[in-house]
């Protein structure tokens, strides 16, 4: 005996919108009546204008001048890290950087300034900007603070 598959029969897909007599087309073409999903090429936008509306309204209201600039404000390097220095040397933005202490661009435009947090051991000459505490320490440890 022979054993014949049965034939498989692929329908064609129904091509939506092409007149009433081709079974998907006619009028609305299965997208219903009216609204946005009806339409064409709009997508779905609703939603999100929907969040950004309640997340402005959230948001402080902010009056003035200059409410969107932000201050620069110094890296601030802690003087336990002037021990990685060599004893004698000048502390500037160009030998922090040299060390690794910190970043090349960033100090270059906000600035360098050495906070008291912790001890230091080696005298140097610092030529960078420094708080209170971290100046009594530097001359406690026999280095000079200039500028």
């Amino acid at each position: 005996m022979d054993h014949k598959l049965p034939k498989v029969v692929v329908g064609r897909k129904k091509r939506i919108g092409r007149g009433l007599g081709s079974g998907k087309g006619g009028h609305t073409v299965g997208k219903g009546q009216k609204g946005q999903k009806t339409r064409a090429n709009l997508g779905i936008l609703f939603e999100g204008i929907k969040m950004k509306k309640s997340l402005i309204k959230k948001l402080p209201l902010q009056r003035g001048k200059g409410k969107f600039k932000f201050d620069k404000k110094p890296i601030i390097v802690k003087i336990a890290f002037l021990n990685l220095m060599p004893k004698g040397s000048k502390v500037n933005l160009d030998t922090l950087v040299k060390h690794g202490i910190v970043d090349g661009p960033d100090a270059k435009e906000y600035g360098v300034k050495i906070l008291g947090d912790g001890e230091i051991k080696n005298k140097l000459i610092i030529e960078v900007p420094i708080s209170k505490s971290a100046g009594i320490k530097i001359k406690k440890a026999g280095g000079e603070v200039s500028g």
